[in-house]
């Protein structure tokens, strides 16, 4: 493209980037736009899921081994990275749930969690913003706490008055919630599975789904064909060998199948400085105008 525009994406652990919208940042890469993911917490307190990975050194290193799996998933996709300096929250479980831990990203205040991701926003310039939905995608707290932070950021580098020590103001002009499995992509996949005469492993998630919760479906805005990239984003995926067993259902339907029945990625606009019509097949769509304005 004749303008480079620039996009950041804020997930709350390693390899949320590469779950959450990898194809999406894959293809705006090699479109020649720039792309920067920003890690809010190093994933210490995460379970170690693929079985193959459960062992001692990796036990005792894990905040280290996590760095390195992010790293390498940030060379797969050809995107910037920045870490934010916070530690993971945990998932709390039990009946009362237990306190947080002391010092954890879900416990810092909001407006110094806020005033680190802005300063890297008015470094980068970035003229979209992705993040996850009030829920985090999902109830961790760490999620939640990175919609707070992403939301208030968004709001606040433009404006000179807020953190003015933390650079130059700059606005973001659109913010994107992404979305990933919703109960219509789980049914395609499903049915697209069967019909071929292939095992579907969907069949018990699908049983136990909320038919009263609204699908996430509806909140969707806007749609990326990016199914080019679905083998980048996989193997990004890899590159966290510690959180995805490369047996596991992320990969139980194949990509042509994939390609075939669900070749997008989903997004809801939040928020939007610059005029745009709905649907959207593009992150981008009404920013170059705004740009050259």
């Amino acid at each position: 493209m004749a303008e480079k525009l620039r996009l950041m994406t804020v997930h709350a652990h390693p390899d949320d980037e590469s779950s959450k919208g990898a194809a999406t940042t894959a293809k705006l890469v090699a479109d020649g736009h720039e792309v920067m993911v920003v890690t809010c917490t190093g994933g210490e307190a995460g379970s170690i899921l693929n079985p193959a990975m459960d062992r001692p050194e990796i036990v005792q290193n894990l905040a280290a081994v996590r760095r390195e799996e992010m790293a390498r998933a940030a060379e797969i996709l050809k995107v910037q990275h920045h870490w934010l300096p916070y530690v993971d929250s945990g998932l709390p479980e039990g009946d009362p749930l237990p306190p947080l831990p002391d010092g954890c990203f879900a416990l810092v205040p909001l407006e110094e969690s806020t005033a680190e991701l802005v300063k890297i926003v008015r470094e980068f310039r970035p003229h979209v913003m992705i993040t996850y939905d009030e829920n985090g995608g999902y109830p961790h707290p760490d999620h939640i706490r990175c919609h707070e932070v992403s939301v208030a950021a968004f709001e606040a580098a433009g404006d000179p008055d807020r953190f003015p020590e933390a650079g130059e103001p700059w606005q973001p002009l659109k913010l994107y919630y992404s979305h990933g499995f919703s109960r219509k992509k789980l049914i395609t996949f499903h049915e697209a599975l069967l019909a071929r005469g292939l095992e579907s492993p969907y069949e018990e998630w699908l049983k136990h789904w909320d038919s009263d919760k609204p699908d996430v479906m509806e909140r969707v805005t806007t749609q990326v064909e990016c199914g080019e990239y679905f083998e980048v984003r996989d193997e990004a995926l890899k590159a966290h060998a510690t959180q995805i067993d490369p047996t596991s259902r992320w990969f139980a339907v194949p990509l042509d199948l994939q390609r075939e029945v669900w070749p997008t990625e989903e997004y809801e606009l939040a928020r939007s400085l610059v005029d745009t019509t709905l649907p959207e097949d593009d992150l981008f769509a009404g920013v170059l105008t705004q740009v050259r304005t």
